[in-house]
Parts: C-alpha cells; structure tokens; sequence
C-alpha cells in the first residue's frame, strides 16, 4: 500500500483521503457569543442606577377610592402593613424573605414579592457642616404605603403554617403586620371595605347639607346688602 502511495503526489494524494457529507435534514445549531435570556428580576437592586438623587419622600395615602395593592393577587396569603407608610431597607426585606423560606423549607410553595427596593438613601457622616450636597450612596429601600402586602404565598400549605411564617417574617420588619387571606376585602385608606362598608359609601359626604328653610329665606332678605 505504501509504494501505490507514491506513486501520487501532491494534488492527486488529497483525491484518496474520506470525506464525509452532511445530510440535508441535519440542522446543526448556530453558536452565539452572547446570551439572549433576559437576566433574573432583582427585587432588591434596581437594574439601572438613579439620574438623580432621590429625596425621601412619604409613600401618598390613597384617600380618593383606589385599593391597589392592598388585597392578595397571586397567592393564597399575605403580609400587609398595618400601621402606617415608612421606608424599609433592602436588608430588612431580604431578612424577611429568607426567615419565611427557612420556615418553609422542605414545602412545595411560591413566594411573590410585591415591592422594589428602588429609593437610594444618601447619608452623610457625623459632625459634617450643613451644604455640600445630598451625601453619599448608602443603601436601597422601599417605599410600602399603609395597607400594602408585602409578600405572597401559593401552593400546598396549611393555613396556620402560613400564619406562623408571616408572624416571624413581621418580626423582623419594621412597624405592624397583619396576615391577610385570598379572600379578604380590600383596603381604601385605612378603612377595610366589607360588613356594610362599600366604596360608594365612603364617596358619599358624611354630613348631608341642611335644606333652606322659610326662617332662612326670611333672614337673607331681610339683611340689607353690604355698601
């Protein structure tokens, strides 16, 4: 075999080597140097950084009948705030949401998240003059109006088991916490609706204005006007 080698030489020699052909009904993937997945949503960090810096701000009271936010959406139950609006750190949410997942470790559930840490808070050091600007990055927070949930929960748990895991979670955030169920009513305010109260009954004034009376008309006319 090898004296019939060479015999051919150069361009002759490539005719002898294999070659494979592809079928036509094989696709082969196209390699990408970049990743087309969206990356994963932080909810503790902002995916872009702040233009400005932003002030502190109070989270607004929803007075004029919107109950947004205030029910429970996805899951079965939830954490709602109870007392009134105040800023709470990314650190204290992530406490929060870990202490829930330490109590239900081992059970098949889905925790929502139903806020942002997205205010930076700017903070100054001790004995520094007045001016100079708004101060330095600190952490991120929340802004978490009365009457928000905070956290959900879905899936195959007890209700008391549920309970107890908000109840350690509240603990470990600032202010009041109320466990709140699929089915409660929501919140305009500070007044839960339900048990008589409607959302057309806030909108009605209070106090009805008094009809005109004949003393009245009688009064008015007899007042001289102002010169």
């Amino acid at each position: 075999m090898g004296l019939q080698l060479k015999m051919f030489g150069g361009s002759q020699l490539g005719l002898l080597r294999p070659f494979y052909v592809r079928p036509a009904s094989i696709t082969l993937p196209i390699s990408r140097c970049f990743s087309t997945t969206s990356p994963a949503f932080d909810w503790l960090t902002p995916k872009f950084a702040e233009r400005s810096k932003s002030p502190k701000g109070r989270p607004s009271l929803a007075t004029g009948g919107s109950s947004r936010g205030t029910t429970v959406v996805w899951g079965d139950y939830g954490l709602r705030m109870k007392d009134h609006d105040r800023r709470v750190s990314a650190a204290q949410l992530k406490v929060a949401e870990e202490t829930i997942r330490k109590r239900l470790r081992g059970m098949k559930y889905a925790l929502y998240k139903r806020v942002s840490a997205n205010i930076g808070v700017y903070t100054k050091g001790n004995e520094q003059r007045m001016g100079k600007g708004k101060g330095k990055f600190d952490y991120w927070a929340a802004r978490i109006s009365v009457s928000r949930v905070v956290f959900e929960i879905k899936g195959k748990i007890h209700e008391k088991i549920a309970r107890e895991a908000f109840r350690l979670a509240g603990h470990k955030l600032p202010g009041m916490w109320e466990f709140v169920n699929k089915d409660d009513p929501p919140v305009v305010g500070l007044t839960k609706l339900g048990d008589g109260v409607t959302l057309e009954s806030l909108k009605r004034p209070r106090r009805s204005p008094p009809l005109p009376t004949a003393a009245s008309k009688t009064t008015a006319s007899s007042v001289p006007p102002s010169q």
